[in-house]
C-alpha cells in the first residue's frame, strides 16, 4: 500500500514517480507537437534523441538513489512519450488526483497503474470530465494551493492552455480548508519565449520561504505582485525570458535544503548555493527541448 502525503513542494521526499524516456517513438510531426518549443526543435532538426534523454533521466534516478528516495517508473509503452509524469496526476495532502489531460495522452495514466492500484481506493480522485488540469499547474504550498490557469474565451484555441477554471473550482471544493489561489498564465502556440505552458514554467517555491519567478509568464501583473509580496522581494530570484525559455524555474526539491537543477543554469545555481542550498546538478538540456524539465518529469507521492 502507498499512503500519499504531500503538503508542499519542498519537504523531504520519500517516494516519487519518475517518468521514462524509453521507447518514445519517432520524432513527432509538426502537427503532433504539443507546444511551441518542441515544434521549434522539430523544424530545426534538433529534436532530442531517445538515448540522450534516457541518460539524462538516469542521472536523476541516481540522485534519488543517493538520497534514499523510493522511485517508481511508468511501465514502458512502445513508441509513446512518457517523460512528463507530473502532467498525468498529482498528490495534495493524502489524495492522489488523476488529471484530465490532452486526450492523446490517456495511455500515460495506464502506465502507472501499478502505483495507482496500491493507493487506498478512497484516496484516489478522478475529477469530472469538464475539469481540465495538469500537474504542472498545481502547487500545494502548506495552507495554499497555487494553480496556473487560463480563462480567456479563446481557451480552446490554445493547445498550450491546459488547466481551466472548472478544475480550479473542483480543487477548491476538494480542499475547503485551503486557500486556492489561481494565476492567469501567458499562452502562445507559436512562440516558446512567450508561453508559460504550466505554472511551474514561470514560478516555483524553494526552501522554506523562497521562490523562483518570471514576471512575463503572468498575464495579470497584480497576481505576479501578490506572489512577490507573499514570499518577500528579498526571497525571490527573478529569471529572464531566456532563462524561462530554458526552464530555470522547473527545478525539483528533494528537501528544504537540496535541489536538483540543470547543470547549465549557472546564474540560478550560484544564487541557490549562496542561499545555502545543496545543488545536485544534472544534464537535462535535451529534455528541456520539449518545454519541460525536472519538476515536469517527477510526480512526488510522499514527502515528510
Amino acid at each position: 500500500m502507498i499512503t500519499p502525503h504531500i503538503q508542499n513542494e519542498t519537504a523531504r521526499l520519500r517516494a516519487v514517480v519518475l517518468g521514462t524516456a524509453e521507447s518514445i517513438g519517432p520524432i513527432p510531426t509538426l502537427e503532433e507537437a504539443y507546444d511551441p518549443k518542441s515544434a521549434e526543435h522539430i523544424k530545426a532538426g534538433t529534436y532530442p534523441k531517445e538515448a540522450d534523454m534516457v541518460k539524462e533521466m538516469d542521472a536523476v534516478a541516481k540522485v534519488f538513489e543517493r538520497y534514499n528516495v523510493k522511485v517508481y517508473r511508468p511501465k514502458v509503452i512502445e513508441d509513446y512519450n512518457q517523460i512528463f509524469a507530473r502532467d498525468i496526476a498529482f498528490v495534495i495532502e493524502n489524495k492522489f488526483i488523476k488529471a484530465n489531460i490532452l486526450p492523446d495522452r490517456d495511455r500515460e495514466i495506464e502506465a502507472i497503474e501499478h502505483v495507482w492500484s496500491q493507493i487506498p481506493k478512497e484516496l484516489r480522485i478522478k475529477l469530472p470530465e469538464e475539469c481540465h488540469v495538469e500537474g504542472g499547474d498545481v502547487m500545494p504550498w502548506n495552507d495554499y494551493i497555487f494553480i496556473g490557469t487560463y480563462s480567456g474565451e479563446d481557451y480552446s484555441d490554445y493547445i498550450t492552455a491546459r488547466t481551466n477554471m472548472d478544475a480550479v473550482i473542483a480543487i477548491q471544493e476538494l480542499f475547503p480548508e485551503k486557500t486556492v489561489k489561481s494565476f492567469e498564465l501567458r499562452k502562445s502556440n507559436t512562440n516558446a519565449k512567450d508561453n508559460a505552458l504550466h505554472l511551474d514554467c514561470c514560478f516555483q517555491p524553494v526552501g522554506k520561504n523562497k521562490a523562483i519567478l518570471h514576471k512575463n509568464g503572468f498575464l495579470v501583473e497584480s497576481e505576479y505582485n501578490w506572489l512577490v509580496e507573499f514570499f518577500g522581494k528579498e526571497n525571490v530570484f527573478e529569471i529572464s525570458k531566456e532563462e524561462m525559455y530554458h526552464m530555470n524555474s522547473n527545478v525539483f526539491s528533494i528537501s528544504e535544503d537540496v535541489i536538483i537543477s540543470e547543470r547549465n543554469f549557472t546564474r540560478l545555481n550560484t544564487w541557490l548555493r549562496e542561499q545555502g542550498f545543496t545543488v545536485e546538478e544534472v544534464p537535462y538540456a535535451e529534455i528541456a527541448k520539449q518545454e519541460g524539465l525536472l519538476r515536469c518529469s517527477t510526480l512526488p507521492l510522499i514527502r515528510d
